[in-house]
């Protein structure tokens, strides 16, 4: 996913935006309004855990049939990803590619890229979110 609005700045000031606003470039990219919506309907509360992506991955893929969803469902998912993943392995930070890329940093220096991994597991269902956090958290 590349961020249109970061894109200047970004070129222009490299990390500046996320080091001078870490919590609110996190909060930004923590909104995922499309997949919470879908999970919200599905029942499921999207509380930032571990336990909110096993239950993501059980959800009926009902959006792949629908070529206009899917690819922003799979962003959603990805950041999502992230978003759990930084809120609770310790060390792991947003960062981004120098085309805009949001990836999350684990402490080993180890980067993911987590909006693939989320259109891959809205598009195929494979890996499941779960199992990519559980990789990640053991990191």
């Amino acid at each position: 996913m590349n961020i249109p609005f970061l894109g200047n700045r970004r070129k222009k000031h490299g990390h500046a935006l996320l080091a001078a606003d870490p919590e609110g470039v996190a909060e930004l990219l923590s909104e995922c309004e499309l997949l919470r919506s879908h999970a919200a309907r599905a029942g499921i509360g999207l509380d930032d855990t571990a336990e909110s992506l096993e239950a993501l991955d059980q959800l009926l893929p009902r959006w792949r049939d629908d070529e206009d969803i899917l690819p922003w469902l799979g962003n959603d998912a990805g950041l999502y990803l992230g978003t759990v993943i930084v809120r609770t392995v310790p060390g792991a930070a947003w960062d981004f590619w120098p085309d805009g890329q949001p990836v999350v940093r684990l402490a080993s220096g180890r980067e993911f890229d987590v909006v693939t991994a989320g259109q891959e597991w809205a598009s195929n269902g494979v890996p499941e979110l779960s199992q990519l956090y559980g990789e990640m958290a053991e990191a």
